[in-house]
């Protein structure tokens, strides 16, 4: 009797061992799976991706109240973004307002009113003065990737104010960054008003980035 009692008693020790060894072996081998997991899996890299000047624009858009609408582009002519897990971190890029072009039909050549000559008034004094302020820049300070937002600094005619770019969308696989934003031209000291009492320019300037990279 005795001895029955004596090998129950060690089977039933040995039976309890087998099972806190195989639990803590499982939990052994979890943990262990676990850190692999963590060891394998890839860390995203900031990217720097550079602008191509030749390929990235803004479109622009002004209008006289309830008249007429006027549109056109801007070369963009170099910057950078940097870019990690699809988002767009920080970066910056320079416009040449050199190259500024009007793309819309709303002019009256009969009357002198034409794309060239609008081109050379926004040129001029009372509006972007180009040729002492020939570049315009934007450099990125924060993003909110749940609103699509970018906010940053635009400096244009000297004068630098925070703006937010609504709508920011990038496509890796076509190397393609957009955006859009509405600027108040008085800010920047782009302040002409119109000679005519009744005609009143929209002091909102319409502004599209397109930026490849």
């Amino acid at each position: 009797m005795k001895v029955f009692y004596k090998l129950a008693t060690v089977a039933l020790f040995s039976s309890i061992m087998i099972a806190c060894g195989g639990e803590a072996k499982k939990e052994k081998t979890a943990a262990t799976e676990e850190k692999a997991e963590e060891t394998t899996e890839v860390k995203s890299e900031p990217q720097k991706l550079d602008i191509i000047a030749g390929e990235s624009k803004v479109n622009w858009s002004g209008s006289v109240i309830g008249v007429y609408e006027h549109s056109g582009t801007v070369d963009v002519k170099e910057g950078y973004l940097m870019v990690n897990n699809g988002q767009i971190t920080e970066g910056e890029f320079v416009a040449d307002l050199t190259t500024m072009v009007a793309t819309d039909d709303n002019y009256n050549p009969e009357e002198g009113k034409t794309a060239d000559k609008l081109i050379e008034h926004l040129s001029s004094g009372d509006f972007f003065q180009v040729d002492s302020f020939p570049e315009a820049t934007f450099v990125v300070k924060s993003h909110n990737a749940e609103a699509k937002t970018l906010t940053g600094e635009l400096t244009i005619r000297g004068n630098t104010n925070e703006e937010t770019v609504e709508n920011v969308m990038i496509n890796m696989e076509e190397g393609t960054a957009s955006g859009e934003l509405v600027v108040d031209r008085k800010e920047y000291d782009v302040a002409f008003t119109h000679p005519a009492k009744d005609v009143v320019i929209k002091d909102e300037m319409n502004l599209s980035v397109m930026l490849k990279m």
